[in-house]
C-alpha cells in the first residue's frame, strides 16, 4: 500500500507539472544589490516592475532615470550617496526654470512645450538632475518609490518627476543642489513623507503642474507633503499651479521663506490646498529679487493668486525680514494681478513675527478666524 501511495503522489506531481490544475506562475519581485563602483543605472534597467534596486552604504558618482512601473529604489540610509559624476556637472549654470521659476508664478512667461517620450527620459539624468521619475503624457510611469539615501550637489534637481502617479519619496536627504532638493510636475497622489531637503538653491520642495507652459492648475488628486524637514532654502515648499493638496506637520526654519501656495491668471485657479500642524520657525534667510519675485525674508506662509484654501493650526514664530512678503502668514496679491480669494486662515499660533497676518489682497471671502496672534497689517486681524 505504501509503494502504490507514493506512485499515486508522484503521477500527481507529474500532472501539476504539466499544468494540468495548476494555478498560473507568479513571477517573483527580485532585489538587485549594487555596491560603490556598480552601475545603478544598469541595475535600474535590467528590473522588472516590483522589483527593488538596494544601494549599499557609500558614494556613488552617477545620476540614475528610472521609467519603471513599480520600481523601487532604495538606499540604507544617509550614508548612501549619490553624487554628480564629475566636478564640472556641479558647475553648470542652473536653468532657467531654475530659483526664478521655481520661487512662483507670480510673474507669468510662456514657454516652449517640454520633449516627451525616450528622449526625455535619457536626457533627465544626463542634464544635471540626481534621481529621475519619468513618464510620458500618454503613459504615466505608476508607484515608483525612492527612499532612504542621499542625493546632493547636482546643478539642477536631487529627486525630480514628471508624468509619475502615486511616486513615493520617504527618508531622502536632498542637499546643496544647485535649482530644487526634490520636485515634481505633472504628477498625481504623491507621497513626501520624513525627507530632509537643506540648502538648494530654490525651493527644498517643489510641486508643479509645469514651469514649461502657461496652463491652469492641475488637481494633484490627494498629494500628501508629512513630516518632512525643509531648512535652509530660498523657500521650504513651493506648490506652484496646483489643486487638492496636502502640507501637514513639516518643520521648516533658516529658508528665505517658508511655504508658497502660488497661483496666477491661468484657469483653473490654484487652491484646494491645505496647510495645517506645520512648524514654522525663523525663515529668515536673506534672498535677492529674481525676475519673478521680489526679495525675500522672514516668510511664513505666503499664499498668492490662490483660492479656497485652508491654513490651520500651525506653529508659526520669529519670522522676520524687510520684504513686501515678510510676515508669519501673508495674503498677497500675485503680481499679474490675480486675487486670493475664500481662503480661510484659522487657529493658528503666531508669535513674533513682523508682522504675524498681513492680507495686502484685495480678494474675496478670504477670513482669518481663531488666530493666537500680536500684529498684523492691517490691524485687525488677530
Amino acid at each position: 500500500m505504501k509503494k502504490c501511495h507514493i506512485a499515486y503522489l508522484a503521477c500527481t506531481a507529474a500532472l501539476i507539472g504539466t499544468g494540468l490544475g495548476a494555478a498560473p506562475p507568479v513571477a517573483a519581485h527580485r532585489i538587485h544589490v549594487v555596491h560603490p563602483g556598480e552601475s545603478i543605472q544598469k541595475a535600474v534597467d535590467s528590473a522588472r516592475p516590483g522589483d527593488t534596486v538596494l544601494l549599499t552604504y557609500g558614494t556613488y558618482h552617477e545620476s540614475v532615470d528610472v521609467s519603471t512601473p513599480g520600481l523601487t529604489l532604495r538606499g540604507v540610509g544617509r550614508g548612501t550617496v549619490l553624487e554628480p559624476a564629475t566636478a564640472a556637472a556641479t558647475g553648470s549654470t542652473a536653468p532657467s526654470t531654475g530659483s526664478a521659476a521655481g520661487s512662483g508664478a507670480v510673474k507669468g512667461s510662456k514657454g516652449s512645450k517640454e520633449t516627451k517620450g525616450p528622449k526625455a527620459a535619457t536626457s533627465c539624468a544626463a542634464s544635471g538632475n540626481g534621481i529621475c521619475v519619468v513618464g510620458t503624457k500618454d503613459h504615466n510611469v505608476d508607484d515608483v518609490t525612492v527612499a532612504s539615501l542621499t542625493v546632493r550637489g547636482f546643478a539642477k534637481t536631487g529627486v525630480y518627476a514628471t508624468e509619475a502617479d502615486g511616486l513615493t519619496v520617504r527618508h531622502v536627504t536632498a542637499e546643496k543642489n544647485g535649482v530644487w532638493g526634490i520636485a515634481t510636475e505633472h504628477s498625481v497622489h504623491g507621497l513626501f513623507r520624513h525627507n530632509t531637503a537643506r540648502d538648494n538653491g530654490d525651493a527644498g520642495l517643489f510641486l508643479a503642474n509645469t514651469v514649461k507652459e502657461e496652463l491652469g492648475a492641475t488637481d494633484t488628486e490627494g498629494t500628501v507633503v508629512e513630516r518632512n524637514r525643509l531648512e535652509g532654502n530660498r523657500i521650504g515648499v513651493t506648490v506652484r499651479r496646483l489643486r487638492n493638496l496636502t502640507l501637514a506637520g513639516n518643520h521648516l526654519t533658516g529658508n528665505c521663506a517658508g511655504v508658497f501656495v502660488v497661483g496666477d491668471e491661468n484657469k483653473p485657479k490654484a487652491g484646494f490646498v491645505t496647510v495645517r500642524e506645520n512648524r514654522i520657525v525663523r525663515n529668515n534667510k536673506s534672498c535677492p529679487k529674481t525676475a519673478r519675485l521680489d526679495a525675500l525674508q522672514g516668510s511664513g506662509i505666503v499664499l498668492t493668486g490662490a483660492e479656497d484654501s485652508l491654513v490651520t493650526r500651525n506653529v508659526i514664530k520669529d519670522n522676520v525680514g524687510k520684504s513686501p512678503l515678510s510676515g508669519g502668514i501673508v495674503l498677497f496679491k500675485s503680481f499679474v494681478g490675480t486675487t486670493s480669494d475664500r481662503n480661510r486662515i484659522s487657529d493658528n499660533l503666531l508669535r513674533g513675527n513682523s508682522p504675524d497676518l498681513v492680507n495686502t489682497d484685495t480678494g474675496k471671502g478670504n477670513t482669518f478666524e481663531g488666530n493666537s496672534c500680536r500684529s498684523s497689517k492691517p490691524a485687525g486681524l488677530c
